[in-house]
């Protein structure tokens, strides 16, 4: 397909499946942005097949030239800090970077008056607490971030909204729920249960797990189906309009611990660390996707439990 696209934060965790996702459907003008040298390691095999741009997307005016000479049909804005937990350690950090960089990501588009359609990366925490009566979730549930890293995302979706309302940027929004995968930071739970579950097995740390809060619900998506939903969106989705993206199912955290732990024979002891609990966490997130469904027909397909295993092995492979 002729489409130049541009992924901002194509070596992270997402943008490296999507890069993969849209390669096989045939994009073949995918240009990337990253920020370090070392993370476009995770592009091995397909780095050939794009262009790419060191880019700090703080810096409004190298931002401006690389929109610039690409020109891109189609913008995915991933690059993000993604974490809630460093949000709480350091918000204005988090906060600033977040907003700032696609601040100056929109702005290029709007001067260089480019017709270009922009996915805003929001997320299903700018929800927070949700009432129980307001389970499943839908886009028309009440907003209330719990933390940091939700107040940035909830600004990046209004950000999105503002531009296509007063500059008629065509913008795409989407509020993805947890997607999980090989090769996503430790930072995030499931990994983090993989990654101890591997060292014990091999002797390299004490049969001890820690963990924070174990009775969070969560709605988990394979990686692959989430950046699935992605391209499906920015191909048929309604300009200026928002979308949940998310599995529709909700488990416990202990749940998913325990079916991990389940496919390992080590005995492990499970403790909780004090250290590990949020100031606040959301009880429970659950996606209602039925307007996506309707619009694209996505569901998600790869089974949670497959999921589980396949990011236990690739803690084994790399431990």
């Amino acid at each position: 397909m002729d489409k130049k696209i541009l992924v901002t934060g194509i070596s992270g965790f997402a943008g490296n499946y999507l890069a993969r996702k849209l390669l096989d459907r045939g994009y073949n003008k995918i240009y990337g942005t990253y920020l370090s040298e070392k993370s476009i390691g995770s592009l091995f095999g397909i780095s050939s097949q794009l262009e790419l741009f060191q880019l700090d997307l703080m810096d409004s005016k190298t931002v401006y030239e690389v929109i610039n000479k690409i020109k891109p049909d189609y913008v995915y804005h991933l690059a993000a800090i993604a974490s809630s937990v460093q949000s709480f350690k350091e918000p204005n950090f988090v906060i600033t970077n977040n907003i700032s960089s696609q601040l100056n990501l929109l702005e290029a588009v709007r001067k260089l008056g480019l017709s270009s359609r922009v996915m805003v990366i929001s997320s299903a925490e700018v929800y927070g607490k949700v009432n129980p009566v307001d389970l499943p979730i839908d886009e028309n549930t009440p907003l209330k971030p719990a933390n940091p890293y939700a107040v940035s995302k909830l600004t990046q979706d209004f950000m999105g909204l503002q531009y296509n309302i007063a500059y008629n940027i065509d913008i795409i929004r989407v509020r993805p729920f947890n997607h999980i995968g090989p090769g996503q930071s430790e930072q995030f739970s499931t990994s983090a249960f993989a990654k101890k579950i591997a060292e014990i097995e091999k002797g390299k740390s004490e049969p001890v797990l820690s963990v924070g809060n174990l009775e969070a619900k969560r709605d988990f998506t394979n990686v692959e189906d989430m950046v699935w939903a992605y391209i499906l969106l920015m191909e048929k989705g309604k300009s200026g309009d928002v979308y949940n993206i998310g599995s529709g199912k909700a488990y416990k955290m202990s749940e998913i611990l325990n079916m991990m732990l389940s496919f390992s024979s080590a005995k492990i002891k499970v403790e909780t660390d004090l250290n590990l609990l949020r100031p606040s966490d959301n009880p429970e997130l659950i996606c209602d996707n039925t307007k996506i469904h309707k619009v694209t027909g996505w569901v998600a397909k790869i089974p949670l439990e497959a999921t589980l295993k396949d990011i236990l092995e690739y803690w084994r492979k790399i431990i």
